[in-house]
């Protein structure tokens, strides 16, 4: 008797580990570069040929991997999201304000880069805008906490800032994330529903909750400048 019960409980205990192993050999079949994630996107993006997505033991690996190169800006800001984390870089520059964002995604094996994008503003000396920013809209069947809106304060006077869009039919405000990332600097970024569409009204307000500078914006890839309200 003692024999056949150690045997019945043998069995649950060979599937378990056969199902362990089968889902191990999707996922590093799924994630490894060229993999089934690599050509799914490929094909998304109409690619005649399948990008390579390395793999790397930090997401600051993946994406040097992924970029071919060291990172050839700094890196000012890491905001953990699900599925992974959002990397914030900017480049050392007195002719510009500009702003990179990376996502990488958490596998099993390690960090993968999932999608990014930046933009790079001129600055003028006939007017000084309040914030800069960059839409990036949620994107069709790829994985990403997308979509976003980010960019960089360049006011000091501005201590919250909303973005107001319509979703189902429902008007919605979300509040942007503020973080200093250097002595009087700081970027900001709001991380939208899914269900979020333009047009998108940017609000920036001072620290009396007084509306000093405001955009509405209808392409959901914008770039820009915020100006001070007159």
């Amino acid at each position: 008797m003692k024999f056949q019960i150690k045997r019945r409980s043998g069995i649950p205990l060979v599937v378990i580990i056969l199902l362990i192993s089968s889902f191990l050999s999707y996922v590093y079949l799924n994630d490894r570069p060229g993999g089934f994630s690599d050509q799914r996107m490929s094909r998304l993006l109409g690619l005649d040929e399948t990008i390579h997505i390395p793999t790397g033991k930090t997401p600051e690996i993946a994406i040097q991997k992924y970029r071919t190169e060291q990172l050839p800006s700094q890196i000012i800001h890491e905001e953990p999201v699900e599925g992974g984390m959002i990397v914030f870089t900017q480049r050392a520059s007195s002719e510009s304000s500009n702003l990179q964002i990376e996502y990488v995604r958490k596998r099993i094996f390690g960090w993968k880069w999932g999608w990014g994008g930046g933009y790079g503003i001129s600055k003028s000396s006939s007017n000084s805008p309040a914030m800069d920013y960059m839409s990036m809209p949620r994107l069709e069947h790829i994985e990403s906490p997308f979509p976003i809106v980010f960019g960089n304060v360049l006011n000091p006077a501005i201590k919250r800032i909303t973005v107001e869009t319509k979703g189902n039919g429902k008007h919605i405000s979300t509040e942007a994330k503020l973080v200093e990332v250097g002595a009087g600097r700081s970027i900001w970024f709001v991380l939208l529903p899914s269900s979020a569409s333009t047009p998108l009204n940017i609000k920036a307000f001072n620290g009396e909750g007084i509306l000093i500078a405001s955009k509405e914006i209808e392409d959901p890839n914008d770039i820009g400048s915020v100006m001070i309200k007159d």
